[in-house]
């Protein structure tokens, strides 16, 4: 499919007073057109049923999108690509690209999250000392608790070493998500819970800012799920 008219129709949607309104709660004004999510979700309908028996023109097509530079064209390409045709060399490449936190989250939760790559990714990603790489790791983690629903409890164990490792890091869109894979790993089932609790205060007692935030958000969360209150403490 051509991605000329698919451009053509985000710039006719473009609104700037949007594009304001967007900065203001964190997104990168840069490239952005103004377009709501919703709206992109109505433009990326259509495109998935014509091709979805066309997976390798769906891929195509989201490689041009994403190399457009437009920010709404990032997010429809998240929502037209093929987990299944994702490299790791395209999840590396697109993560490098990421300068604003909706499209990060977009990436890790509808679709990377998704490949076959997902945990090997979001380990190495949280080494990594890019803002937006490493939230994305931890973003990936939150939504692998969130969505996969065979994972052993062991998988997770990982996760939680690299949160402690990072809770110092006080880049405010990191240590949001360090805070959120603490708190959805938690969520996950009552021994998760345990752990999670248990590393919220090894967190806590690393008395920093960004630790103590983390720690104190994740326990307010998850104490009140423990099955005994009085543990709580």
């Amino acid at each position: 499919m051509d991605p000329k008219p698919v451009i053509a129709t985000l710039k006719s949607l473009a609104n700037p007073d949007n594009v304001a309104g967007m900065a203001r709660f964190g997104i990168n004004p840069h490239g952005t057109l103004g377009i709501s999510v919703t709206a992109l979700r109505k433009i990326a309908s259509p495109i998935r049923r014509e091709l979805r028996k066309k997976p390798e023109e769906a891929h195509a097509l989201a490689a041009d999108l994403w190399a457009s530079g437009i920010h709404e064209a990032s997010q429809l390409a998240i929502m037209i690509d093929r987990p299944d045709l994702v490299t790791p060399d395209q999840m590396d490449t697109w993560v490098a690209d990421v300068d604003s936190w909706d499209v990060c989250d977009g990436l890790a939760m509808d679709l990377f999250d998704k490949t076959p790559y997902a945990i090997e990714t979001a380990i190495e990603w949280a080494g990594r000392d890019e803002e937006f790489v490493r939230r994305c790791a931890f973003a990936l983690m939150a939504s692998l608790a969130r969505r996969a629903k065979t994972f052993p409890d062991e998988t997770y164990e990982p996760f939680f070493e690299l949160m402690k490792r990072h809770a110092t890091d006080d880049r405010n869109f990191v240590k949001k998500a360090v805070n959120w894979a603490l708190r959805q790993t938690g969520k996950r089932n009552e021994r998760l819970l345990m752990r999670a609790i248990e590393v919220a205060r090894e967190i806590e007692a690393m008395d920093t800012r960004s630790a103590r935030w983390i720690a104190k958000d994740a326990l307010r969360e998850l104490l009140p799920k423990l099955p005994d209150a009085s543990t709580r403490g």
